[in-house]
């Protein structure tokens, strides 16, 4: 690989540099240094409240930081003009968790919308790419079907679809598989890591579904504190000391308290 094509594979899709993220002036996360590079699948993590979410919302251009920069593309994100940041995440796509469907669409008008509103395809082949799209995540045959018949795993992947219909360098996934029964959770990280083998798309994937982190990431980054406490390998974050980090992995509840153990004995039959 020659020196430039070595420095632009190393050069992040994504980064955040003294990051503040929060609503109203009050932060829920402070000081987040963050890069995410191309090809890479990587989780955020945290218990509920952590802000990961909230990260995310800033890192699909719907929440200002409250400080710091955020590069997308190597551009700042927030201080470019307003035409060139939609050109930038107009590179991207988000499967936000409610899978926020139009009900009174069918599925392939759905999944169309964004090369309608976007691009100046003929009709001939913006069907052509539904269709195809739809038989990678699973649901040839589905087109005319509306969302509202649809189970929660179907409407997912439909969501995952037309996220990705534009063929993004970048794709946002707020807890894909939440919600979802484990083998319909299973085979939404299947269609993620096709994502990548077939589109060559780097993945940041909120969850708290350990199945999830352990099968599709290869890099998981833990909120805790109001800050980063942890950001590694699947196997580094489960073998990590720090309380959080395992009691997060290893599903560890808080001790009973003496009058719980007592009631939980006086129960026994």
């Amino acid at each position: 690989m020659s020196t430039l094509a070595t420095k632009q594979a190393r050069q992040p899709l994504v980064e955040c540099r003294g990051v503040s993220v929060g609503y109203d002036d009050r932060p829920v996360l402070e000081h987040i240094d963050l890069s995410i590079h191309p090809g890479e699948i990587v989780a955020l993590l945290g218990g509920s409240g952590c802000g990961k979410s909230t990260l995310l919302r800033t890192l699909t251009g719907l929440l200002p930081p409250l400080a710091g920069e955020v590069l997308l593309l190597g551009e700042s994100l927030y201080e470019v003009p307003f035409e060139q940041r939609n050109q930038l995440l107009r590179r991207t796509g988000t499967a936000f968790q409610q899978d926020a469907l139009f009900g009174s669409m069918t599925v392939e008008d759905n999944v169309a919308l964004p090369l309608r509103e976007l691009t100046q395809l003929p009709e001939s082949i913006i069907l052509e790419m539904v269709r195809m799209r739809l038989g990678l995540v699973g649901l040839s045959g589905m087109e005319q079907r509306s969302p509202t018949t649809m189970s929660g795993g179907q409407r997912k992947r439909a969501a995952l679809a037309r996220a990705s219909i534009l063929d993004p360098e970048i794709m946002f996934c707020d807890e894909p598989s939440a919600g979802l029964d484990p083998a319909v959770a299973a085979g939404i990280d299947d269609t993620l890591r096709r994502f990548r083998a077939a589109l060559e798309v780097t993945l940041i994937v909120v969850t708290h579904e350990l199945e999830s982190i352990r099968t599709i990431a290869d890099r998981a980054v833990m909120f805790g504190h109001g800050t980063i406490c942890a950001d590694g390998s699947i196997d580094e974050l489960m073998s990590c000391t720090d309380d959080e980090v395992y009691n997060f992995f290893h599903r560890v509840a808080e001790a009973p308290t003496p009058s719980t153990a007592l009631d939980s004995h006086t129960r026994q039959p």
